[in-house]
Formats: structure tokens, sequence, C-alpha cells
């Protein structure tokens, strides 16, 4: 299997990467600006790594080649979705699973959505809902994570899901449990096809993070 990872010098895609390298045979395509200054190559008989930008087509083409997975771990920019998705396709890209915010159906309820509206502006949520309406209609099988607030928290793994159509419920979620749930994904890819998941930690319905 082959994996690209676009944003791989994120947080999240770093536990991924270890992930996949302990838990996996998967051949890894590391995909960041600047990525040989930000990514450390810890396996080079198994990671490729890639400097370039969301908006290389081009590039995004030739680092996909022979790819069946693509996690995407920056969904802020409807046109860099787009031309990922275009090119996605023409390489047969069999799986998308793409990382996004909480809120982008107006899903978050209580004292906790009316903070995080505060918090994220209605740009940002927008743009995000943009993204994921190009990625919910490209025709690719994907699974769509709509994370809610994110902090560290070694061996925290817990993690809980909520429909598209469903309240989000969960203040806050580990990014250890979040790279676990996208483990999940990628070892039974039927899971959670074409669904748009919201992404939090168990009893955490606060009305804000309780780092903030």
């Amino acid at each position: 299997m082959k994996i690209l990872i676009l944003g791989a010098a994120g947080q999240i895609s770093k536990m991924l990467t270890n992930r996949l390298l302990q838990e996996t045979d998967a051949e890894l395509v590391l995909y960041a600006r600047n990525a040989n200054r930000r990514i450390a190559n810890s396996d080079p008989s198994r990671i490729t790594i890639i400097n370039g930008d969301f908006n290389d087509s081009a590039k995004l083409l030739e680092v996909m080649e022979g790819v069946e997975i693509v996690y995407l771990n920056d969904m802020n920019s409807p046109e860099a979705t787009q031309t990922i998705v275009d090119a996605a396709k023409k390489s047969g890209v069999a799986k998308i699973i793409g990382a996004t915010i909480l809120g982008i159906y107006d899903e978050v309820i209580g004292e906790f959505g009316k903070w995080n509206a505060r918090m994220v502006g209605r740009t940002g949520t927008n743009r995000h809902k943009e993204s994921a309406k190009i990625i919910e209609d490209s025709g690719i099988d994907f699974t769509l994570l709509r994370l809610t607030w994110l902090y560290n928290q070694e061996d925290n793994e817990r993690y809980m899901v909520s429909q598209k159509g469903e309240p989000f419920i969960g203040a806050q979620v580990a990014r250890q449990a979040v790279a676990r749930l996208i483990m999940d994904i990628i070892e039974n890819l039927a899971i959670y096809s074409n669904k748009s998941l919201g992404v939090s930690e168990p009893n955490t319905d606060f009305p804000k993070p309780s780092f903030y």
C-alpha cells in the first residue's frame, strides 16, 4: 500500500507517520512546503519526502502515481482542495481522508457552539465547508473528520464520532486520538466510507475546551 500525506509537517501528520511505520508496511510519501527542513526521514527505504504546494497540480499528479490513500491535513483553501481532488481523480486514488473543522454544517449545539462560532468566525467556517463539499462531490471514496479543539496528551487515544446530521458534542480531543482514528480507518477502509464524522473525546461536553 502506498499512502500520501499532504501537510506532512503537521502534528497529527507526524503522529500518523510514526504509527504507519510501526503498525503497517505501507510506503509513505510525505508532502509539505519546505518539507526537507521540517520533516526528518526516519526510514528512507519506506519514506519519500517531497517539497511542494497544494496548488501545484503537476507535482501532485507526479506524487500521486500509485497512491491508494491520501490523507489531507489542511482543508482551509477550497482552491487547493479542488486541485488535490482533480489530481486524485486523474491518478485513480481510491480513498481520501480529510481533516476539517467542526461547525461546517451548523451542527455544534449549546454554549460550546456559541463559543466555537465566535472563535472560528464565519469566513473560516465557510472555507472549510466549501472544501468539504468538493470532496463529498468528488466521486472518490472519502472520510471527512470534523475535528473539535485539539490538544496533546500522550497515550490518550479516546475518541467518539457523530454522523453528519447529528448534533456535535465534545469540546476537545487529543491529537493522539485523531491519529488513532485515522489508523483505524486505514486498517478498515469500508468502516466510514463516504461519511463526514464529528470527532471529539468522550465526556467533554464543556462550554469551551478545558485548556481555554
